[in-house]
């Protein structure tokens, strides 16, 4: 993150001595991206950070993909992928429904069972909260979630969700780090007057974990080897969650979607005016319950586009959204628009909005630059019929059998 924090206890100067009232050196730890060259925190451990006891493998959860072939439109039914009463923690529940070689998106619905310790080695996730609330325990401190809430976790950061209640997780896997748009940034970080949230609206840690006195705790690791995606069971010493105090511009944070404020104008805006976070190859963007465009010839609803350049991804999480009326569109729904082909509104949807002022919906938007495929959990809740919906008529000869559920 672009701006500093601290919290707990801190030697005035870094890399100098630092101890406790019984005169104990506390071992003092850089947590820093691109090799010392970007944001980084300096952490103050009780114990040996790197203290490992033992290192297994750790079995992943599916992680295969299928290619978008033949090439078409995808409508994912995320509400169905897991039954009622059937419920994962926030982390080995997870299950894959799109990705590629630079992020990945799972979902889960958790219980109120904490999750393992885990940290992601690979890049940051950014995990939207659809629904639920608890608290994201991490070595940096507790971050409370709730519904609406992006949390973002650097990369390696050892943490654990902890749910208060049963919560549905969006979460976003990227190869990179995730951070505000550079557009939105001063040369030095802040955030500018033209973007829709400001530091205000960044929630950092509150307070530092209490003290934890365990031995050989384990900490899932999610890394890669050769280009795949695998895991490792770290066995620790001492209890990660020994921070005494830190300091420095990289923590979790969260973020609520309701703190963003949409961009209008007078014609329709494209879609960049909604962008939230990005990370390499990818951005995301949120659509928001708001005011919409005031020419009075203006045709709300998006015109139809071809993304030469990407893939888009649309989470459906509240509202109706209006250019996709009778299509089958929910919430809960993913909508998957690949690259190579024009997209755009349902064309009842196109009059049905002509006069319209205000759109009450909300969805939470992934564009890709390398084609994404889908995971297990995708190919599971797909709906066959969404990609003829256009037309209303698909390989059925009558149709029948594919609109009965639009």
């Amino acid at each position: 993150m672009a701006y500093y924090r601290r919290l707990g206890e801190i030697p005035s100067k870094r890399h100098t001595q630092h101890r406790d009232a019984a005169g104990n050196l506390f071992y003092e730890e850089l947590m820093g991206e691109e090799g010392f060259s970007s944001d980084s925190s300096l952490l103050y451990h009780r114990g040996v950070p790197s203290a490992l006891v033992d290192s297994q493998v750790w079995e992943l959860p599916d992680l295969t993909t299928t290619p978008n072939h033949p090439l078409k439109a995808r409508h994912l039914r995320l509400h169905t992928l897991f039954v009622a009463g059937e419920n994962g923690d926030a982390v080995t529940g997870r299950r894959l429904v799109l990705g590629n070689s630079d992020v990945r998106i799972s979902y889960v619905v958790t219980g109120e069972d904490a999750s393992p310790y885990y940290r992601n080695a690979i890049g940051d996730e950014c995990v939207y909260v659809e629904s639920g609330g608890g608290v994201v325990e991490t070595v940096f401190g507790s971050l409370r979630y709730r519904s609406g809430d992006y949390v973002v976790i650097p990369r390696a950061t050892t943490h654990r969700w902890v749910p208060n209640q049963s919560s549905r997780l969006y979460a976003i896997e990227a190869n990179s780090h995730i951070h505000p748009p550079k557009r939105y940034l001063s040369r030095f970080g802040q955030l500018l007057e033209h973007a829709p949230y400001c530091e205000r609206d960044l929630h950092g840690p509150e307070m530092l974990q209490e003290p934890v006195e365990a031995t050989d705790v384990d900490v899932l690791v999610k890394h890669r080897v050769g280009g795949r995606v695998v895991g490792t069971r770290m066995r620790y010493a001492t209890h990660p969650f020994d921070v005494v105090g830190w300091d420095g511009c990289l923590y979790p944070y969260t973020f609520n979607i309701d703190d963003f404020m949409p961009i209008t104008g007078k014609i329709h805006q494209p879609p960049p005016v909604h962008q939230v976070f990005e990370g390499h190859n990818f951005v995301i963007c949120n659509f928001l319950p708001r005011k919409v465009d005031y020419h009075e010839l203006s045709v709300p609803v998006p015109y139809y586009h071809s993304n030469v350049d990407s893939d888009e991804v649309m989470f459906y999480v509240g509202g109706d959204y209006e250019a996709r009326k009778g299509s089958g569109i929910n919430v809960g729904s993913i909508s998957l628009h690949p690259g190579g082909y024009a997209h755009g509104p349902q064309p009842s949807a196109i009059e049905a909005s002509l006069g319209a002022e205000f759109f009450d919906e909300s969805a939470v938007m992934v564009d890709t630059f390398a084609p994404l495929e889908l995971g297990e959990g995708g190919v599971a809740v797909e709906d066959d019929a969404y990609a003829w919906t256009w037309a209303q008529r698909g390989p059925d000869a009558d149709g029948s059998a594919i609109f009965s559920n639009s």
